[in-house]
């Protein structure tokens, strides 16, 4: 018997389910800020201890993280942060 490996991913309304597909970004649930999966910044976090990795959620697309109330990472979404900020301003 073959078990299909499942991923958890945040939802829209912040719940969690379990899916057969990978999510497409990653984000921090205390800061709520959502970025590539191959983020500098993210990794540098991640190789500082546990506290970073047990914040982390997986969306499957940008627009459910948005939805979700996170915002991009200034890092690796530099022109995503920048419409954000403008946005966020007013």
């Amino acid at each position: 018997m073959t078990s299909e490996k499942l991923y958890r991913l945040i939802t829209a309304d912040g719940s969690s389910v379990s899916s057969p597909t990978k999510g497409t970004v990653g984000g921090h649930r205390k800061n709520r800020i959502y970025g590539r999966l191959d983020c500098k910044a993210a990794r540098r976090a991640l190789g500082t201890g546990r506290s970073y990795e047990q914040q982390r959620v997986f969306f499957a697309d940008e627009a459910t993280a948005i939805v979700a109330g996170y915002r991009p990472c200034a890092v690796c979404m530099p022109e995503q942060y920048k419409v954000w900020k403008q946005s966020s301003a007013r």
